[in-house]
């Protein structure tokens, strides 16, 4: 079969590989996308949105169990937790299907399979009907990543599970360990702690979500506590002992925490210790394309520095957030069609974890900012002095602000507390448009809101603070 030519192969149909396809088509390039497993990738598939289905399970769970609290009887409260996975399946298979679509209406060419990159401009695809040939002057990688698995404590899908295995449970974890605290980590614990599972989380580091800024993270703590959670940190889970569930299904974890090793038992462990990137079996070293531990080195326009050969998303390294490997693929594909490109730059791009109370963030965190040498002004504010909050019965938040004391500069926004995931994107459209302190005092924010939390946290930052 003679090679078909494109302007353009995207390896990989995640979040920036789909995207970036899109954008191609968009520009009049013809675009071809490989996939070979689901078109949307992990986020669509197994990551951001089954998860966030989920959740908003359990978020309802924990609202129906605090009735009384809105003057609402709710008796028997229970769940079934087949239904809530497959609720959260449906929700990812509505979205992936709707990616088919959008590659028909943009007339992208679809080829599932698996490819390599035997030469320069060249793809390979193993399909179901044999191997296909395609050939193009752009390769954009986009292969995306998957669970690192630590040695001794590799998942088997039934008593140690990777993200994927949490998103299909075949069972309630009765006493459940989660090994790691970033936001997959503390996102599943979230979810089985509210539905009663008894949780244990490590974190090898001496805080939990250990990106976040220090006063955020010890925030969160607190409350994951009063939820029930034990939280271990500075803590290593050294080797899993496991007694197959034929055999009641329990783990004996051994964790070094102070120096000294104690046992904990429980019958299931989730491992979210991180991710690598899928670079293996591409070619990509033959290619001359450099990679360090495990992700492709690229420049700041995503480019491998073999000619026409980019990579952009989990692989070409952190911040591993699929809204990054989106902005990335319209980048390269502007690059690719002639047109004017900006570079993605990681401080301007906002972390959002989905756990019970959420947390968002964008920019320096206090420390940071210091380390960097900026003179800076700090400004925060509680849910508890907001109306809003109170009137939603959520009462448990902070915001806070940084700012550099000589221009003004917003130089990071951190949040805990509900729906500060929506929230968040106020700072970051105030980064972009390189706003200074003035501009967000002399914002007018809608009452009775929780963006006007968002308002007082800049006053305080300058002593101007009216609700606290």
């Amino acid at each position: 079969m003679a090679a078909r030519n494109f302007d353009m192969v995207v390896i990989g149909a995640g979040p920036g590989g789909y995207v970036a396809a899109i954008r191609g088509a968009q520009l009049g390039l013809s675009v071809a996308i490989v996939e070979r497993e689901h078109l949307g990738g992990i986020c669509l598939n197994w990551g951001c949105i089954p998860t966030k289905a989920m959740l908003r399970s359990a978020e309802v769970f924990h609202l129906m169990e605090r009735a009384k609290d809105f003057g609402l009887s709710a008796d028997k409260i229970d769940y079934d937790l087949d239904a809530v996975i497959k609720r959260s399946r449906d929700v990812a298979g509505q979205l992936t299907s709707g990616i088919g679509h959008l590659m028909k209406k943009n007339k992208v060419t679809v080829v599932m399979g698996e490819a390599t990159i035997p030469a320069k401009g060249k793809v390979s695809v193993k399909t179901d009907k044999g191997t296909e040939e395609l050939t193009a002057k752009n390769i954009v990688l986009a292969t995306g990543a998957r669970a690192r698995e630590l040695p001794g404590l590799e998942a088997d899908g039934d008593l140690v599970w990777t993200y994927k295995h949490a998103l299909q449970p075949k069972r309630m974890p009765k006493k459940l360990l989660v090994i790691g605290s970033g936001a997959i980590g503390i996102e599943f614990a979230s979810f089985y702690n509210t539905l009663g599972a008894e949780t244990t989380v490590v974190e090898v580091m001496d805080r939990v979500l250990p990106v976040e800024d220090e006063e955020i993270s010890a925030f969160a703590k607190k409350q994951f506590e009063k939820q029930g959670m034990t939280i271990m940190q500075k803590a290593m889970v050294k080797q899993l002992d496991r007694a197959s569930s034929k055999s009641g299904g329990k783990v004996t974890a051994h964790i070094e925490t102070g120096g000294k090793v104690e046992k904990h038992e429980v019958d299931t462990v989730i491992s979210a210790v991180g991710i690598v990137g899928n670079v293996e079996g591409l070619g990509l070293e033959e290619l001359g394309v450099k990679i360090d531990r495990t992700h492709v080195e690229t420049d700041e326009y995503c480019r491998t520095g073999v000619e026409g050969v980019y990579a952009i998303g989990d692989i070409a390294g952190a911040p591993w957030l699929a809204h990054k490997a989106s902005h990335e693929g319209v980048m390269v594909a502007d690059l690719i069609g002639g047109k004017h490109a900006h570079p993605v730059k990681p401080e301007s791009i906002a972390g959002c974890t989905y756990c019970h109370p959420q947390v968002a963030s964008v920019g320096l965190t206090e420390a940071q900012a210091k380390e960097q040498g900026y003179k800076i002004k700090v400004g925060r504010f509680p849910f508890i002095g907001n109306g809003k909050a109170i009137a939603l019965g959520e009462p448990e938040g902070l915001v806070k602000t940084v700012f550099d004391e000589k221009t003004g500069e917003l130089l990071g926004a951190h949040m805990v507390g509900a729906e500060v995931t929506e929230l968040i994107q106020g700072y970051v459209v105030g980064r972009q448009l390189e706003t200074t302190e003035e501009d967000l005092m002399n914002t007018v924010f809608p009452h009775p809101t929780l963006s006007e939390m968002m308002h007082e946290s800049v006053l305080d930052a300058f002593d101007r603070v009216i609700h606290m």
